[in-house]
């Protein structure tokens, strides 16, 4: 599903990633994690195709990212939820038209945009919250907002860099049972964090980042 091979990213004599090979299975659920400035965020935004590494090739679903057009990446990138660290919310857009707009793009029906939209609020506990605006939210109702927009076209391939960085614990709790649940109908999900508290006994493989280069892999 991804494979990373010697991916190197440097920004100017900086060296946010070194020598990544990396392989993650359709359908897996994998944490990556790590101190800040590791490279986390450096490796998915590699992932999703807005970053491109410095050196080495990427291949997501068979398809190698440095060899394909930008319309293509485009529409590859249709078919990957993405949870932004700082949320990426149209404050002058409501909470329901945020959401929708995901749908919108790929020219889904309107009644299903509806349908869909409603049901993704529900699902990350804002049903209600339809009309209101960004601003007029809490930090971790916009990031719930977030969520709900990257699941809402079912992905194959999800990826939340620090999804539960605003969260408390009992929503924190909520939304990784979201997450294993849209996984287990069969996303990849690839999860940034550095909460120690996600991290134990997940059963999952986590990936740990040091200065740019992997330095363990284990099962949580």
């Amino acid at each position: 599903m991804i494979q990373l091979f010697k991916i190197c990213k440097s920004y100017g004599t900086n060296k946010a990633l070194d020598d990544i090979n990396i392989r993650m299975r359709k359908g897996e659920f994998v944490f990556i994690t790590g101190p800040s400035g590791a490279g986390k965020t450096t490796l998915l935004r590699i992932i999703f195709g807005t970053a491109r590494p410095t050196s080495g090739q990427i291949l997501i679903d068979g398809i190698n990212l440095s060899r394909i057009s930008r319309l293509k990446l485009d529409l590859l990138r249709r078919k990957i939820g993405f949870v932004f660290q700082d949320f990426k919310l149209i404050n002058s857009k409501t909470i329901f038209q945020n959401i929708a707009l995901a749908l919108e793009v790929v020219g889904e029906r309107p009644s299903m945009i509806r349908k869909k939209t409603h049901q993704a609020l529900k699902a990350v506990g804002l049903a209600g919250k339809e009309k209101a605006f960004p601003l007029e939210l809490s930090g971790g109702e916009q990031q719930r907002v977030a969520i709900a927009r990257a699941i809402i076209n079912e992905p194959m391939l999800l990826i939340a860099d620090e999804p539960t960085g605003n969260l408390d614990p009992d929503i924190t709790k909520d939304i990784m049972v979201l997450f294993r649940s849209v996984n287990l109908k069969g996303t990849t999900l690839v999860i940034a964090t550095h909460n120690r508290e996600l991290l134990k006994n997940t059963g999952q493989r986590i990936i740990v980042l040091e200065k740019g280069r992997v330095i363990e892999e284990r099962i949580g």
